[in-house]
């Protein structure tokens, strides 16, 4: 049989003598994993046996491969096992537990691979060995097999930890950081509540690799482990204080120890967001940790951004999931230290195009805060005069920073000028005429086409925060915005966000949106025909097209919506097209959600703008009594109720 000859062959030359040879030939074995996991079956002992002797005896470039043919076993049943979850259980390919089977001595040889450490790895991220890779491929087995793991693993940690060699001690950190993603919380909770001091102890480690692996272990427990609100946590009143204290005395660490730290408090905070009660338990320690962070974005040890951009991110996330009603104080303190910090960009002295460079990073992060800082504090109406009375100098740093033409802060000012919007409303239309010439050059950037993106979101935020008043920059918005979509050489993901942006205009405006009917309407159309036509089992393809439709579904909401009040009737000839292409998408049986969201919300959009003129448009329309049974079945509550109210409009102009 071919198959049989082609693996003996592939397996005979992984003992080759030389050692490319070996190489290719487990490169073989690792896409052979991937391509036909269903027919290898009959040669596992004889992998296994192979792939075994690799790691612990041949060449590292060898012995990568050799672990990476375990990883892609994994990935597949990985796929397998989420597949068998879902709803569509039939998933064409067997399961043959090829990870289950060799577990007893699968995880000792992976476990051996994580004592082979390099002295200077921690410093390097680039760096890939046969440690690395074991610890990586352990943690893909973890996912696999779930709680079956833990026993195998465990002695191995409790054996390592105390050893005198820093090799042992950081093995073992980084075989339990491994394993903490698959096994369930009862699993691992025991555990890990039993060896947490023992890990904020090695926080202490004299050893910067077993510093840092213990801090990237810690990032996994809060990460893995502590969810309040959805009920589980390692994390308790009792052991918070001295796990806050270590943390933060560990920012003070070098450079790649610090960064992790921060990942670490990133996901203490996530934990404690929307958890009721315990979400307080934080709080008092916030001062302390909002100081600690801002003096280590501030250091200047590190020899790249990396540690300030992780300490930035964490102040978001510190903000983003504080309790407003304690923490307002103190992130209503952080707003003009970070607003100064961001003054002093500009006084940097900019001789290379690394300093420019740098400065943009430090920009972009700065711009980042106050996006999050404005949008927490606009959240609720005692702590959004806050925003307002420092909106003004906000906004002029913001444009500060567009003059300095980086597309990177472009996308980060232009993100938090879309918050700013929101949070001052009509009053934003003061800044309007400095701003325009910044958002047009943003609708028009192509190459950097995520900045046009984003623009096209602010666009969308302005329109709201205005209404109206928005009216006289809308010939050129809409000329922009024409051109965009006309554009070849624009990336294709903006358009779709351009038709949605359509919709917010229009309701902003509401009537006079009608001069643009005649540009906007046949582009929407002129998509919904290559929606049409889209090869669907193209996953990428299928994707986009579900954006596209969506869009065009909001574009057509917002016109109408807009035009309901007055010169409805300016809709009245796209109605017939936009019906069809509601049945087009209801046949596509695998459509999204926010597909038959957006569709039954215009239908009765369409139902209640254009009223009795379209009753023969609704008249032995099936496949409409399908469509919106099928989602009064949904368990979508929002769903269920935007079904029900497009039948009462159907049902209206129906008995008129």
């Amino acid at each position: 049989m071919e198959r049989n000859y082609i693996m003996k062959v592939v397996c005979e030359t992984a003992l080759s003598k030389e050692v490319e040879i070996r190489k290719a030939a487990f490169e073989c074995l690792v896409s052979i994993a991937s391509t036909y996991y269903d027919v290898l079956e009959p040669y596992m002992q004889t992998l296994f046996e192979l792939t075994s002797n690799a790691v612990k005896g041949d060449v590292e470039e060898v012995a990568l491969q050799a672990v990476e043919f375990w990883s892609s076993i994994c990935d597949e049943e990985i796929e397998l096992q989420e597949f068998e979850s879902s709803e569509s259980a039939d998933s064409g390919s067997p399961h043959s537990r090829f990870i289950e089977k060799a577990l007893p001595a699968l995880v000792p040889m992976l476990l051996e691979t994580l004592l082979k450490q390099e002295e200077d790895q921690d410093q390097d991220d680039s760096i890939w060995n046969i440690s690395m890779a074991g610890g990586t491929c352990l943690g893909l087995v973890s996912r696999t097999v779930g709680d079956p793991i833990v026993p195998l693993v465990m002695p191995f940690v409790e054996d390592k930890i105390r050893k005198p060699d820093w090799h042992s001690r950081e093995a073992a950190t980084y075989a339990l950081g491994s394993i903490l993603d698959g096994p369930t919380f009862e699993k691992l909770s025991p555990l890990v509540h039993a060896g947490l001091d023992f890990l904020l102890n090695l926080m202490k480690d004299e050893n910067n690799h077993v510093r840092d692996t213990t801090a990237w272990t810690l990032t996994r427990v809060f990460e893995l482990l502590h969810s309040p609100a959805n009920g589980f946590s390692v994390l308790s009143p009792g052991n918070l204080p001295r796990v806050v204290r270590v943390l933060l005395d560990s920012m003070q660490d070098v450079p790649n120890v610090a960064e992790k730290v921060c990942g670490a408090i990133y996901y203490l905070a996530q934990g404690f967001e929307d958890a009721g009660t315990n979400a307080s338990l934080l709080s008092p320690y916030l001062p302390d940790i909002m100081t600690c962070l801002v003096a280590t974005a501030d250091r200047t040890d590190s020899g790249d951004s990396k540690l300030r951009s992780s300490a930035y991110e964490t102040i978001n996330e510190v903000v983003r999931c504080a309790n407003i009603a304690e923490a307002s104080q103190i992130i209503a303190q952080l707003l003009p230290a970070i607003m100064n910090k961001l003054a002093q960009t500009f006084e940097l002295q900019i001789v290379s195009l690394d300093d420019r460079e740098k400065q943009s990073d430090l920009q972009a992060s700065l711009c980042g805060v106050l996006q999050v800082i404005i949008q927490k504090l606009s959240n609720t109406d005692g702590t959004k005069p806050i925003i307002l009375q420092y909106a003004d100098q906000i906004m002029l740093l913001f444009l500060r920073v567009f003059a300095c033409h980086s597309s990177t802060v472009h996308e980060e000012a232009m993100l938090a000028i879309g918050a700013l919007a929101y949070a001052t409303g009509a009053d934003f239309l003061k800044y309007m005429q400095e701003f325009y010439k910044y958002l047009e050059m943003g609708l028009q950037n192509f190459e950097e086409y995520q900045v046009c993106a984003v623009t096209v979101g602010v666009v969308g935020d302005i329109c709201r925060a205005l209404d109206d008043k928005v009216l006289p920059f809308c010939d050129g918005i809409m000329e922009l915005l024409l051109n965009d979509l006309r554009s070849d050489v624009l990336n294709r993901s903006v358009k779709p966000p351009i038709f949605s942006c359509f919709g917010d205009i229009a309701l902003a405006i509401g009537d006079r949106f009608e001069k643009y009917v005649c540009y906007a309407l046949p582009m929407m159309q002129g998509a919904a025909e290559i929606c049409a036509q889209m090869d669907m089992d193209d996953e990428e393809l299928m994707e986009y097209g579900y954006q596209l439709k969506r869009s065009i579904f909001e574009a057509y909401s917002g016109i109408l919506q807009g035009f309901k009040d007055s010169k409805s009737e300016v809709m009245l000839p796209y109605a017939s097209h936009l019906m069809q292409f509601i049945e087009l998408v209801f046949k596509d049986r695998q459509r999204d959600e926010s597909v038959t969201k957006a569709a039954v919300a215009v239908t009765g959009d369409l139902a209640d703008a254009l009223g009795p003129n379209i009753k023969l448009l609704f008249k032995d329309r099936a496949f409409l009594n399908e469509l919106l049974g099928e989602c009064l079945q949904s368990d979508d509550e929002q769903l269920k109720e935007t079904a029900t109210w497009t039948q009462g409009m159907i049902g209206r102009i129906m008995v008129s």
